[in-house]
């Protein structure tokens, strides 16, 4: 099974309020490049398809967090449709924002490589959380704590103001979570210096 086919493959298993069959038709469309476009221009998942493996590693992260026995005794209890939203839907505000371009570097001997890259061109400059749920809710409603989940999702790595985040954190904890599980993908299921120390 492709990546693509298990992302659709647990959309439309977890994900069944209405709106949502609405949502995969403009993801699966030649209009949207969400099964193509990376995750980042230079960081985690900066290629092709990586927007793809991050919202899937994400949502591995966050299943297993929320059923590990400390989430569990926190009272951490979700449905399996609202961790498929959160977890596989959170970074849509990348749909559409990376252009193919290249630069040139020096190789090992010196020489000038022309290098393939990706340069973030936002047409839509909504911010980023809070464009993944603007984009969402253009075709289904999210309940409160989802919203806040996504819109909060990057944590303290944001440039947010941190009293925002906390409160956010204290009052959803959906949010921290799906927060948890993205900082996990990002930074060590996705990151070069741990790849390399695997």
């Amino acid at each position: 099974m492709t990546n693509k086919e298990r992302f659709i493959d647990i959309f439309k298993s977890k994900v069944t309020r209405e709106g949502a069959d609405k949502l995969l038709d403009y993801l699966t469309s030649p209009a949207c490049d969400f099964f193509v476009a990376p995750a980042s221009s230079r960081f985690h998942s900066a290629y092709e398809g990586g927007l793809l493996d991050h919202s899937l590693n994400v949502y591995d992260c966050l299943v297993s967090y929320l059923n590990s026995e400390r989430a569990k005794s926190l009272g951490f209890s979700y449905t399996e449709e609202s961790i498929a939203i959160v977890a596989l839907l959170h970074d849509l505000c990348k749909i559409g924002v990376y252009k193919k371009g290249f630069r040139n570097v020096k190789d090992e001997k010196g020489a000038w490589q022309r290098v393939d890259t990706f340069e973030y061109d936002d047409q839509l400059p909504y911010g980023h959380g809070e464009k993944s749920v603007y984009i969402i809710s253009g075709y289904m409603r999210l309940t409160r704590e989802e919203a806040f989940a996504i819109r909060y999702h990057m944590g303290y790595s944001s440039t947010e103001d941190a009293r925002n985040v906390s409160a956010a954190f204290e009052m959803f904890p959906l949010a921290f979570a799906l927060s948890v599980a993205d900082s996990e993908a990002t930074y060590y299921l996705e990151s070069d210096k741990y790849k390399k120390n695997k």
